[in-house]
């Protein structure tokens, strides 16, 4: 019984991960729509997919509880998440959209309770196997959407016959690929034990990717692997760590140098321009609004989707109506104002410091995971707007990751190799 009980619980937590990752029931509910269709076909009823999520902060809310000594150890040990946390809710007090901003508080208390919980009850190396059964899941729905739902598995209109799987847009199913890839990349380095099956999921992960025609998701999953092989140099002895990283560096440079002097070629070849798809022509927009409210922000959650906000002036200057920054960074700005952009980029640099750390003094590859996590998250909130999203499978992993890591290493001994 006890067994049958864990593994329902493990069933669940990949289901929960699957629905917290986009898929597949928005794209379901919404008819297969295309971008740009949305407002002709009068709007999507999402009510499912958020009765949903809510059961799930029911669940984990009880699921936390039930562990409740361990929950209070991981928070006691956390500071900026907890501030940042604060602030969040103290923003109802001078937000533009005090009901959005509850709504939306609710729904990121919901989401982080399931990060804190993958960090109170699974392991990193566990936490590795649960994506793993999910994004499995996720590649074989998807190729059964394309081939056998192609309505709702294929995009039509602006970005016809690029795969979106069981997401909502192409760049959905992009970005969640390039991250599976870097997952089944990382169970590969450790495989001992069928690892053809380990290759085969990497293997279908790049195929969708490509097939997706994610042009930024594959630039960024390539440079994530490429930080995932150089993290080995850390792993040297300080007579070899030295000269590998000056290597490194050098080779870095001369690419930087190269790629920024051929940059309009380079863009032009992957069907880019410099303006990086207009998202430089609203960034300017963007700070211009920050540059009214740069201390405490609009509130979280309150500043997009309203026609007779400041929002709407950006839609009127960009001309079309930008769901949020297109930048991780400067949406957390433009909603909690400087000091949560600061209180982010602390709670960033804290844990990637842990996680150098954790490379540095460990053998086996899960370890790598925390590391490759936050250069993706990093990389890609430079061109979209995934921190601190509720309901989004982004954040969960980012607060999974920050807790674990505070968490004594002595309970990870019997998971990981450490270096004598």
């Amino acid at each position: 019984m006890k067994k049958l009980l864990i593994f329902a619980e493990y069933a669940l937590t990949v289901l929960c991960l699957l629905h917290y990752s986009g898929g597949p029931l928005a794209v379901l509910i919404s008819g297969g729509i295309n971008e740009g269709e949305v407002q002709t076909a009068g709007g999507v009823d999402n009510s499912l997919v958020l009765a949903l999520f809510f059961l799930t902060y029911v669940l984990f809310f009880f699921l936390l509880v039930a562990r409740w000594k361990k929950v209070i150890y991981v928070l006691s040990k956390d500071r900026f998440i907890w501030a940042l946390f604060g602030l969040v809710v103290l923003s109802i007090c001078w937000s533009v959209n005090p009901s959005k901003t509850i709504t939306r508080i609710i729904a990121l208390t919901g989401t982080t309770m399931f990060g804190l919980y993958l960090a109170t009850r699974y392991t990193m190396k566990e936490q590795l196997k649960l994506l793993t059964w999910m994004f499995g899941i996720a590649i074989m729905l998807s190729f059964v959407f394309a081939v056998a739902l192609p309505k709702f598995g294929i995009m039509g209109g602006l970005h016809a016959g690029s795969w979106r799987g069981i997401y909502y847009h192409k760049n959905g199913l992009g970005l969640l690929m390039a991250l599976s890839t870097i997952i089944f990349f990382i169970q590969v380095i450790d495989a001992r034990k069928n690892r053809w099956i380990v290759w085969f999921g990497c293997s279908l992960s790049v195929i969708l990717l490509l097939l997706s025609t994610a042009k930024s998701s594959l630039t960024n999953c390539i440079i994530v692997l490429a930080i995932c092989l150089t993290c080995q140099i850390l792993r040297w002895n300080y007579d070899w760590m030295i000269p590998g990283f000056t290597g490194v560096a050098t080779i870095a440079g001369s690419l930087y140098i190269l790629l920024t002097t051929n940059l309009d070629t380079l863009l032009a070849s992957i069907g880019k321009d410099t303006s990086l798809t207009g998202r430089t022509d609203i960034w300017p927009l963007v700070l211009n609004a920050i540059g009214k409210r740069p201390w405490q922000g609009y509130g979280f959650g309150a500043f997009w989707g309203e026609w007779n906000s400041e929002a709407s002036r950006i839609w009127n200057a960009a001309g079309w109506p930008v769901p949020n920054s297109h930048n991780g960074f400067l949406d957390v700005w433009l909603q909690l104002g400087i000091l949560g952009l600061l209180l982010l980029a602390l709670s960033f640099f804290a844990t990637l410091i842990r996680a150098l750390l954790c490379i540095r003094h460990t053998t086996t590859s899960t370890w790598l995971w925390p590391l490759l996590y936050f250069s993706y998250i990093f990389l890609v909130s430079l061109g979209e707007s995934t921190l601190m999203n509720q309901n989004d499978l982004l954040w969960v992993l980012y607060v999974a990751i920050a807790y674990t890591l505070l968490l004594p290493i002595e309970e990870q001994v019997s998971h990981v190799n450490f270096k004598k």
